[in-house]
């Protein structure tokens, strides 16, 4: 029986894009390189479906109309049940160490824990070592609402359709996201030259503040 020959590959048409990821990068090309190989014409970063900032953006509203049903019975609103939720799991804390957990500045958590006092929640207390620092615990109340919010992340889990790998994958890659973006450096002139490169006019680069911050926001986080 005479063997029969592998079929030949279909040739790949002229102008398109690799299949596989470059050798140096895993996960594929940067935005910006993208655009400087032509795969992508520089024009498409500015529509709004390009925009992973936006899909953010729009998970996250999502999420607050989600919570914002199941937490009514709790009494709580969404920031109020993250400031529960590190209490739950941490016990009394500065409030300063709290706000570092929740990445909010002392003139969002305050009003937070005022109105989270005056629910009976918790309660602030300074402390005698250091008048400077303030600390934060749970009142009896505040520990007993744990058991009734329990069944709040599995009615979120389950709100996504997602399986749990599925969102140990979601919340890993997030976990990424936030480490690169809390690592980039605005004054940085990579993305700008990354323009001149492409034959980008250097007024229209967008520097200072504003122009480099949303140009390393396209390149970076927001492609």
């Amino acid at each position: 029986m005479t063997a029969t020959p592998p079929p030949t590959p279909a040739p790949t048409p002229s102008g398109s894009p690799a299949s596989s990821a470059p050798s140096g990068s895993a996960a594929g090309p940067t935005l910006s390189e993208a655009v400087l190989a032509g795969e992508l014409p520089a024009g498409d970063m500015l529509r709004l479906d390009r925009q992973i900032c936006f899909s953010l953006h729009a998970a996250s509203r999502a999420f607050n109309g989600v919570y914002r049903v199941l937490l009514k019975d709790l009494g709580l609103t969404y920031p109020q049940y993250l400031v529960m939720l590190v209490l739950w799991e941490r016990g009394e804390l500065p409030v300063k160490r709290l706000g570092e957990e929740l990445r909010l500045d002392s003139g969002t958590l305050s009003p937070l824990l005022k109105r989270l006092e005056a629910a009976g929640l918790v309660t602030r207390q300074r402390s005698t070592r250091d008048e400077r620092s303030v600390g934060i615990r749970l009142t009896p109340e505040g520990a007993a609402l744990r058991e009734r919010a329990l069944r709040v992340p599995r009615r979120i889990a389950g709100a996504t359709g997602f399986g749990l790998e599925e969102l140990r994958d979601l919340r890993g890659t997030l976990d990424r996201l936030i480490d690169a973006l809390d690592r980039v450096d605005l004054t940085g002139r990579d993305e700008d030259e990354a323009g001149a490169e492409a034959g980008e006019p250097a007024g229209e680069s967008g520097t200072g503040e504003n122009g480099t911050a949303a140009r390393t926001a396209e390149g970076r986080g927001c492609g």
